[in-house]
């Protein structure tokens, strides 16, 4: 994504909240074979060549209230450190991120009033705007993770090279000239 804003500066970069498996639906057990298999053929290699560092975590939380962490973190000005540090916490480390007490760890390491996300969690102030997310995204038939919109015209899924990326800002820029020349309905 820095790399995709560094190339072309009139990228913005919004995060969305999109929950893959919310309630009811159930989680998976890290020890089962459907996560063990995807990740040793798909997650572990992809993160070598990327040179990331992702172990599965030991346990599959439900991520609303990262979802609504992060949101309140937008409200501080801290949105890019904190989900930095949520991706750094689950992916690297295995806390469980739906626990309010890591969640409000993490703020305060980041030198951000502990009290106050743990309130805003406490009243839900933030679920409104990661359940229209949510809807947004069902909207627009996305259903996996990572998933890429440019301007609400066309999107895609999956780990994609910043050359992808790249094309669907083009593809939808194309999209805007097509509308405003009146040759689109």
């Amino acid at each position: 994504m820095h790399e995709l804003t560094r190339r072309d500066p009139d990228v913005e970069i919004v995060w969305r909240a999109f929950e893959l498996r919310p309630a009811p639906v159930p989680t998976l057990d890290p020890g089962g074979d459907y996560l063990q298999r995807a990740w040793a053929n798909s997650v572990y290699p992809m993160a070598e060549r990327l040179g990331v560092v992702m172990r599965l975590p030991p346990i599959q939380p439900r991520s609303r209230r990262a979802h609504e962490a992060a949101r309140w973190a937008r409200d501080q000005r801290q949105f890019d450190g904190y989900h930095a540090g949520l991706f750094r916490a689950f992916f690297e480390r295995g806390e469980d991120i739906g626990d309010t007490e890591v969640l409000v760890t993490l703020a305060e390491k980041l030198g951000l009033p502990g009290d106050s996300l743990r309130d805003a969690l406490h009243r839900h102030s933030y679920e409104p705007g990661v359940v229209n997310d949510e809807r947004d995204a069902q909207a627009m038939g996305l259903s996996g993770v990572p998933a890429f919109v440019a301007d609400r015209r066309a999107a895609m899924t999956g780990v994609q090279p910043v050359e992808n990326l790249s094309e669907l800002v083009r593809h939808a820029r194309s999209l805007d000239l097509s509308d405003s020349s009146g040759t689109n309905p």
